[in-house]
């Protein structure tokens, strides 16, 4: 008999939810970390990236007040209550995530790397463990490219930017992708010069007419990007050195150049797991190919024909799936059609669905209905008319949104709803939304595919008809 039901490797957000929901069922479970609980969302991502935007955001907030008669000095940046700050925000979640939580829970939490020795059994930390099913969930790290002299040079990533003290003068950052952008909101709004430089275009798999407002946005702030730029080498200053011979020199590197699987220490070839660059090769119900007790989730996972989606909320989707699939023995399979990505900039961008391009290249007949924030009324009101509501539409159904408002997080929802849920035009168009909000501006773009035909000929006809009855 296996010594456990489940055994979970990794316990970050993904492989937190499938552990909580196993033990509360009653099954044996076994949680195994090698590093912190919470994993990287918790200690190195969302939670601690989020804090510090807030800190920058709330600066900037002051910067601008005087757009409605308050007149307020340049803020004064202490950065080591703002280091506080972003680690009591972590603290404060923490328990959540805790050992003593899942314990309590009923699950036996294991403290080590976790490495199989044969298809049903793990080694951790010298124990040998065997289970009925294993769920790896050990997540990515920070992938970093072979520039000639970045091995000779200190740099950050996101393991390591949230201890830096002092505050950088100038941050050069290496990647203009999520948590390059990011980032150079935060530390620019916290008194920082900035410079990205990126090889392609910053936020590249986003929407280019929403990209070009936020880019429009961050260097209006102060951030210089450079895009098209490859950096050929890098020397001791920090300095980039261009493919073009022009060099960039900085105080602080931060390398955001995407995420790697961690794999390595797994030694998956012994568990007769198949894996990929992307990481562990998975049908389209997380299940691997050629070992079926093991099932990944989060950013370790590579569906085939799909690829991985480094998102926390992508590992807590992850989490249900496999639930339904190892745990009630249920089909269930990934569907990302209705899939949402945010970046928390000021103002945020958010999409969800089929960008313009993508859906033009899968063969659909689109439509785009776009509202920009510059006629809506409570973006008037405060000061703050950036943005633009965009759907891409077929027939009369929303294929993908994107938004660029401040807060375009909270407001995609409607939006995943609406994809996920095939919910018609017409429904979205005849929604009473509060007013004043900005979520009126998504209610305005839908109105707007109705719009040519409300004023047709035809109809305007049929109104003089209508008017001369009695």
């Amino acid at each position: 008999m296996p010594e456990f039901d489940l055994a979970v490797v990794g316990a970050g957000a993904s492989g937190l939810s499938v552990t909580a929901v196993a033990a509360q069922f009653g099954l044996r479970v076994a949680l195994i970390e090698r590093d912190r609980m919470g994993g990287d969302c918790l200690n190195f991502g969302c939670v601690p990236s989020k804090a510090l935007l807030a800190a920058s955001h709330s600066a900037q907030a002051a910067r601008v007040a005087g757009r409605f008669g308050v007149r307020l000095p340049e803020p004064a940046i202490d950065w080591d209550e703002v280091h506080e700050h972003v680690h009591g925000v972590i603290a404060a979640i923490a328990p959540t995530d805790s050992e003593a939580r899942f314990r309590a829970l009923g699950a036996t939490v294991l403290r080590g790397e976790a490495r199989f020795v044969a298809p049903d059994a793990l080694l951790v930390d010298g124990r040998r463990i065997t289970a009925r099913r294993i769920v790896i969930a050990a997540g990515s790290t920070a992938a970093v490219p072979p520039i000639p002299g970045l091995d000779q040079v200190p740099y950050l990533t996101n393991t390591t930017m949230f201890d830096l003290k002092p505050r950088p003068d100038h941050l050069l950052i290496l990647g203009g992708g999520p948590i390059g952008v990011e980032m150079a909101d935060a530390f620019v709004g916290l008194g920082s010069r900035v410079t990205i430089v990126e090889a392609a275009t910053i936020a590249g798999n986003e929407d280019p007419e929403l990209v070009a407002g936020l880019r429009d946005c961050l260097v209006e702030r102060g951030v210089i990007i450079m895009e098209r730029a490859k950096v050929a080498a890098i020397e001791p200053g920090p300095a980039l050195v261009l493919a073009d011979g022009r060099r960039v020199v900085g105080s602080h590197l931060l390398v955001a150049t995407g995420r790697r699987p961690n794999l390595d220490a797994l030694d998956l070839a012994t568990g007769n797991v198949l894996t990929s660059q992307a990481g562990i090769v998975t049908d389209r119900g997380l299940r691997s190919l050629t070992n079926r007790r093991v099932y990944a989730i989060g950013d370790i996972a590579d569906p085939r024909g799909i690829g991985p989606r480094a998102f926390t909320h992508v590992g807590s989707y992850h989490a249900g799936i496999v639930i339904r699939r190892a745990l009630f023995r249920l089909p269930a399979r990934i569907d990302y059609a209705a899939l949402p990505r945010v970046t928390y900039t000021w103002p945020e961008l958010a999409q969800v669905g089929m960008t313009e391009s993508e859906a033009r290249a899968a063969g659909h007949r689109v439509a785009i209905l776009r509202w920009p924030l510059a006629d809506n009324d409570r973006a008037t009101a405060e000061r703050d008319a950036t943005g633009l509501v965009k759907l891409v539409v077929a027939g009369s159904r929303v294929l993908g949104a994107g938004i660029l408002a401040p807060n375009a997080g909270e407001m995609i929802g409607l939006w995943v709803l609406a994809i996920a849920r095939r919910v018609k035009l017409g429904v979205l168009a005849s929604l009473i939304a509060p007013y004043p909000t900005r979520s009126e501006a998504g209610k305005r773009a839908a109105g707007n595919f109705f719009v040519p035909r409300l004023f047709a000929p035809r109809t305007k006809a049929l109104l003089r008809l209508l008017a001369r009855l009695p």
